[in-house]
């Protein structure tokens, strides 16, 4: 069977596809992926990659916020991409990535996500672009600078323009890693 692509909302996945998807992270991030990470993938929509053998490939995009120029936006932020270690440079990845686009596009002002070394170059080669202004988050205390984010973050194309660097983003707190 060929691979096939679903959409769902957290709310349609049944508890199997869940785990599988879980498991799926937990292998791709040799364990690294922490019980906040999966906490930040959930409540949006999941693009999986199916085929006989079982899950290939997920990624999701929730809601965020973020400040820029005086300003919250609605943020598409892309979590939890991975492809199953026996099914990479198939162009899975690129599957689930343009599948979540399109809900980046349609539905929030700009997207964005914090990339891994491994990960960057696919969002690169799909049109998304490192953010070269200054990262923060409005924590408990106010706002808290992230200098170890920057050069991580990648926004989609449509928002550049329309953001200034020299501005920076400011994005609401969440618990476990803030980006």
């Amino acid at each position: 069977m060929a691979p096939l692509l679903r959409t769902a909302h957290t709310a349609d996945l049944n508890p199997a596809e869940l785990a599988a998807a879980r498991g799926l992270l937990d292998a791709a991030f040799d364990d690294g992926f922490a019980a906040a990470d999966w906490e930040h993938a959930l409540g949006g929509i999941h693009a999986l990659v199916h085929d006989d053998t079982g899950l290939l490939a997920h990624g999701s995009v929730v809601m965020r916020r973020a400040l820029h120029r005086g300003r919250w936006l609605r943020v598409g932020y892309v979590e939890a991409v991975a492809v199953r270690s026996d099914a990479r440079r198939r162009g899975l990845g690129g599957q689930v990535l343009g599948a979540l686009e399109r809900y980046v596009d349609g539905g929030y002002d700009f997207g964005a996500l914090s990339a891994s070394a491994d990960g960057s170059a696919l969002y690169a080669a799909r049109g998304w672009q490192l953010w070269q202004g200054r990262i923060g988050a409005l924590g408990p205390d106010g706002v808290i600078h992230l200098p170890d984010e920057e050069g991580s973050v990648f926004v989609r194309p449509a928002a550049v323009g329309s953001l200034d660097p020299a501005d920076g983003l400011v994005f609401d707190w969440r618990d476990g890693d803030v980006l």
